[in-house]
């Protein structure tokens, strides 16, 4: 039995290449990400400026686990301190510009100016969301990522100052956890993330906890 009903727009997320890539070219209108998302393919340019958009679904799969999630006591600390405030879709566009920009990402983002349009557009329509982290009303940190079902697909987080980031992160997983999202879908796995707990499974895995993820009644809520 298939895991999923066919995709309007790609081929099976099985019959990537060796390098994960599934197609070339397309839209990055609402439909098409949507659809991608909802079958295991996400966008992701090699350059900036290369004309078409890529399509992936990589072998293995990274994701975050809650039970697999570590905290060290000092992040724990930090979360507790007060010294930052963590909210939720209050300054989308913000966070978009501090993942595309932040760390000297200026200029050799994969983030481009047309990626980041096309998930403003899916915050509009609620399936995009962010995390901030502020520090009176300075933003300092966050992430952001798209919810479909219950599957969190978290693309790219940021910080300004030490911990931000990771602050963004502790807050997000018990969210996700208490509104239903079964995982959370990292694309690929970095040393950073890694040593988050973080970790790879097989893409015949991924797309089966996917198919059944998609069911589930999930709601994104608000922090803060």
């Amino acid at each position: 039995m298939a895991l999923f009903t066919p995709s309007r727009f790609f081929p099976p997320a099985e019959w990537a290449d060796p390098q994960g890539l599934v197609f070339i070219g397309g839209k990055l209108a609402p439909e098409w990400l949507i659809d991608a998302y909802r079958h295991g393919i996400f966008p992701w340019p090699l350059l900036p400026n290369f004309p078409q958009m890529l399509w992936w679904s990589p072998d293995p799969r990274a994701i975050f686990e809650y039970d697999r999630f570590y905290v060290s006591r000092r992040l724990a600390r930090t979360c507790r301190s007060g010294k930052f405030r963590v909210t939720s879709d209050l300054a989308f566009r913000a966070v978009m510009h501090g993942c595309a920009t932040a760390q000297d990402r200026e200029h050799e983002t994969w983030l481009t100016p047309e990626l980041q349009a096309a998930y403003y557009e899916l915050h509009m329509l609620g399936y995009a969301h962010s995390v901030e982290v502020w520090q009176g009303r300075r933003l300092v940190g966050g992430t952001y990522g798209v919810a479909v079902g219950g599957v969190f697909c978290a693309e790219s987080m940021f910080h300004y100052v030490t911990d931000a980031s990771k602050v963004a992160l502790a807050t997000l997983l018990p969210h996700l956890k208490a509104s239903g999202y079964e995982f959370i879908d990292i694309q690929q796995l970095t040393s950073h993330t890694a040593s988050l707990g973080a970790h790879e499974i097989p893409r015949r895995d991924y797309l089966r906890r996917l198919s059944a993820a998609l069911r589930l009644p999930a709601k994104f809520g608000k922090i803060g």
